[in-house]
């Protein structure tokens, strides 16, 4: 059978009357990207919850996200989302599985498998007493998929937290500007934690998957906001060059991306630089079922001059990604 598993990043969907961009103008753009993937399983990052009518005690829903894919075969997948304890999804950056099989069951997963660390910040204003928890910025998502030929893949969708410094009390001048460069430099570091612990995270759920079936079909897909040399994806991929054992090949992970030319191999443009920030790694079983991966970015823009020219752009500055299969 064929398979295509995509990832997308939507960059802060919404709709209402505080979106700019409005919905209409996004769908425009977006729903074309969409239905170019064919994706019999998508991942979306990204995606936010909007107050159902009723007033401020009505759960939020995804209604964005169901304009978005309206009149597409997208529509009637099944799907699994982030959410709160009482089942409505969070307000914003909302990660969601859309498949075209059943999915028989979902995890959600922050600071379950690796405890928040505890940190004492050195420079912040007034000085903190005592350590606190260094929670990641959002969960994981996983889901396990039946495929028609009776096979289970698991699907992980994972948005690791950009390369930005983390808020020190204290030590903020603006949004983007900090009071000195001690305490830029301790937030970068808190950014980094956060992003290696949930590395961390995901590769710990996928050594218990590995555990439960040697052989799994295992996929990480998503926005990992860094490079394939960069400490997450090391982590997650777990090479037997960093291990240093070769009785664990079967654990590695790999990114998909490596079987582009280096001139295809982007997903995000930044200040004329051009990156690969979103990713699909494949499991050893997968990996050899791949036939191939597009990723989208002949329209792609540069995100910095973006914000710096362009008046709130309708499209995503993170290309769509989408691996094939013959399972």
């Amino acid at each position: 059978m064929q398979m295509r598993l995509a990832s997308f990043n939507l960059e802060n969907l919404d709709s209402g009357p505080g979106a700019d961009p409005p919905l209409e103008a996004r769908i425009g753009v977006l729903r074309p990207q969409l239905l170019r993937l064919e994706a019999d399983i998508l991942c979306l990052q990204e995606v936010n919850a909007q107050r159902a009518e009723g007033g401020k005690d009505a759960k939020r829903q995804l209604a964005a996200l169901d304009g978005l894919l309206e009149d597409t075969p997208y529509s009637a997948f099944h799907r699994a989302a982030t959410r709160w304890p009482d089942g409505a999804p969070f307000d914003k950056h909302n990660l969601v599985i859309l498949s075209r099989w059943p999915l028989e069951e979902t995890r959600q997963l922050r600071n379950d498998l690796v405890p928040a660390p505890l940190y004492r910040c050195v420079t912040a204003e007034p000085e903190e007493s005592a350590p606190g928890p260094v929670s990641w910025d959002r969960p994981l998502l996983a889901a396990r998929a039946r495929l028609p030929d009776g096979q289970a893949l698991w699907v992980i969708n994972l948005h690791l937290r950009a390369p930005l410094a983390a808020a020190i009390a204290g030590q903020k001048a603006g949004p983007f500007s900090w009071k000195t460069a001690a305490a830029w430099a301790e937030g970068f570091y808190l950014a980094a934690m956060k992003r290696s612990g949930q590395s961390l995270e995901a590769r710990l759920l996928v050594e218990s998957l590995l555990d439960a079936e040697a052989a799994g079909l295992i996929a990480i897909c998503g926005d990992l906001n860094a490079e394939e040399q960069e400490m997450p994806l090391r982590i997650l991929r777990a090479d037997i060059d960093d291990s240093g054992n070769g009785a664990l090949a079967d654990r590695v992970l790999t990114p998909l991306e490596r079987s582009l030319p280096d001139w295809r191999r982007f997903s995000v443009i930044h200040a004329g630089r051009k990156t690969m920030l979103d990713h699909i790694l494949a499991s050893r079983a997968l990996l050899s079922a791949f036939r191939g991966i597009e990723v989208h970015n002949e329209a792609l823009g540069d995100e910095l001059a973006a914000y710096a020219t362009l008046n709130h752009s309708p499209e995503s500055f993170h290309a769509p990604l989408v691996a094939r299969f013959d399972l």
